[in-house]
């Protein structure tokens, strides 16, 4: 009997899907539930589990083709991995002993890919069968993947003109959309910048004194952005406009707190969303940003974890970043950007001291924030972070 693998549902809002990567090969032993094929969408990835055990027969959409929800892609013949065991077995030879146990290394060798590994993979066009691994256990790295296409090439276009080489590579598909919402963001809004620092040493300070009996306490480490989060909240309460967005003609108000946390990957940004910030504790932040940051790394963010946010946080500074100007994230009207933190000269009580300093910089939307509000906005985090004992007073 043989049963059709179909695109699942695709999320709300979202149109299509590209084949990114496929895990097996026609003619492969397949198990229900098992990962086939990974999709690579505008916003996330979705994998296509077996229906049923059986043999991979046919794969109607290959590599990079776009799909559609129900879509067939492959065909499976249920039930022939086992019926055909009995005359393999009847029938040993060492060529055909030699083959099965190369289909087994190949789809061991699939199976134990990491999302990045396939992720590489499916980028370069590269076929992990033909790739030595040499990870724990002979498993495949990305620098493995690398690797190959250096000495292979990949499905890229590369032109080489004497010394001065160049490479095409084409978009994918998450990298498309953000470069299209960034346009539009833009265009559409009147974005300005405004800019302050803070002396974190009170935050630091804090931070060292507990973050041995915190992390015990609460299994999670104690960071920096739970306290900009805290702050954030406190200070959005004050200034209802900076959580508000624009509709049409009207402005909506949003009676509660859902801050983006902007995630880096290797796909690209990502900002999942925690829900009613005001209501959670900072170790509830924290356990819920390192979740949503492991999910974001490996691919495993919902649509729902991304969706909505009434204001986003991002920090440049893991990456070295001493000062930039974020864009929005639309259809939110603020962003905050933190930094890195570094010691610098301050004048404090007429005396010159090195106090751990980071630059912030808040982009908004001019239609809705006004400039007194944004300046006291950023002022309001400033004095919260700067003395943390506000921010239990709410003062």
């Amino acid at each position: 009997m043989t049963i059709e693998v179909k695109v699942p549902m695709l999320p709300e809002s979202v149109a299509d899907a590209i084949v990114a990567t496929w895990h097996k090969k026609a003619g492969d032993a397949v198990s229900r539930d098992e990962n086939l094929v990974d999709l690579e969408t505008d916003k996330i990835m979705l994998e296509v589990p077996a229906p049923a055990d059986g043999i991979l027969k046919e794969i109607l959409k290959p590599t990079g083709e776009t799909v559609q929800a129900n879509q067939i892609v492959a065909v499976i013949e249920a039930g022939a991995a086992k019926s055909a065991s009995a005359p393999a077995a009847a029938k040993t030879s060492a060529p055909a002993a030699t083959a099965s146990t190369t289909a087994t290394a190949t789809a061991t060798k699939t199976d134990a890919l990491s999302p990045s590994v396939r992720r590489a993979a499916a980028e370069h066009n590269v076929d992990v069968a033909q790739v030595k691994g040499t990870g724990k256990d002979g498993r495949i790295t990305k620098e493995n993947i690398l690797s190959s296409v250096e000495k292979h090439g990949t499905t890229s276009t590369v032109t080489t003109t004497g010394a001065r080489p160049e490479k095409r590579v084409p978009m994918t598909r998450i990298r498309a959309r953000i470069a299209e919402r960034l346009l539009e963001v833009s265009q559409t809004t009147a974005m300005l910048t405004t800019f302050n620092e803070i002396n974190l040493q009170h935050v630091i300070d804090i931070r060292n004194r507990y973050k041995e009996k915190f992390e015990k306490m609460h299994n999670a480490r104690l960071g920096f952005m739970s306290f900009f989060i805290k702050a954030a909240v406190e200070a959005l309460k004050r200034f209802p406009a900076v959580n508000a967005s624009i509709d049409g003609n009207d402005i909506v108000y949003h009676g509660y707190f859902d801050i983006g946390v902007a995630v880096s990957t290797e796909r690209g940004l990502v900002v999942p969303v925690l829900r009613n910030t005001d209501q959670m504790s900072m170790a509830e932040i924290e356990i819920t940003i390192a979740d949503y940051a492991n999910k974001a790394r490996t691919g495993k963010l919902t649509l729902e974890e991304m969706q909505g946010g009434t204001f986003t946080i991002t920090n440049g500074g893991v990456f070295g970043s001493l000062l930039s100007t974020p864009i929005l994230n639309s259809p939110q009207s603020a962003i905050l950007g933190m930094h890195k933190i570094d010691q610098r000269p301050v004048v404090e009580n007429g005396q010159i001291v090195i106090r751990p300093m980071m630059y912030v910089a808040m982009s908004y939307d001019h239609r809705i924030i006004d400039g007194k509000d944004s300046v006291s906005f950023l002022v309001a985090i400033k004095e919260l972070l700067e003395d943390p004992a506000r921010l239990l007073l709410e003062v």
